[in-house]
């Protein structure tokens, strides 16, 4: 279940943003490459992920979540999405709370879409304070098993 605060709540009513599904695709999983981190040095998303990622998004697999205030792109994530799971890999801001505002819109959407269960892949403070709930091996594919059918 989606836990948000009432100061996030306050600024996704106010809902001074645009939400969008797959309109930027490369521009997302570009910034989520090259944002700095706390307490990381580099990053992941090297070049062969990103033209990885972009043929899965090319085969309607990977999707982006974007959050754009007066039409330039501050905040978003993305992830795979396979039958009732998504599959979250990384998310970038550069303004206050645009990651979170498009991870609150995008689990909206998701949930209206019939995905069941989202793997946020790491434990962060960030994500358990939306209700992310950490969950041993076994659990993790007994649900894999229930959700995916492909």
């Amino acid at each position: 279940d989606l836990k948000i605060s009432s100061s996030l709540f306050k600024k996704v009513k106010k809902n001074n943003y645009q939400f969008e599904i797959d309109k930027d695709f490369s521009s997302v999983i570009k910034h989520c490459s090259e944002v700095k981190r706390k307490d990381q040095d580099g990053t992941w998303i090297d070049q062969r992920i990103i033209n990885a990622y972009s043929k899965l998004h090319q085969m309607k697999i990977a999707h982006s979540f974007e959050i754009y205030i007066n039409e330039k792109l501050v905040g978003g994530l993305y992830g795979i999405i396979l039958d009732g799971v998504f599959f979250g890999e990384s998310m970038f801001h550069y303004e206050t709370d645009a990651s979170k505002i498009a991870f609150v819109c995008t689990v909206r959407y998701l949930k209206n879409m019939g995905v069941k269960m989202i793997d946020c892949q790491m434990k962060t403070d960030h994500l358990l304070s939306f209700g992310a709930k950490e969950i041993v091996r076994n659990q993790f594919i007994q649900l894999l098993n229930t959700y995916i059918k492909t």
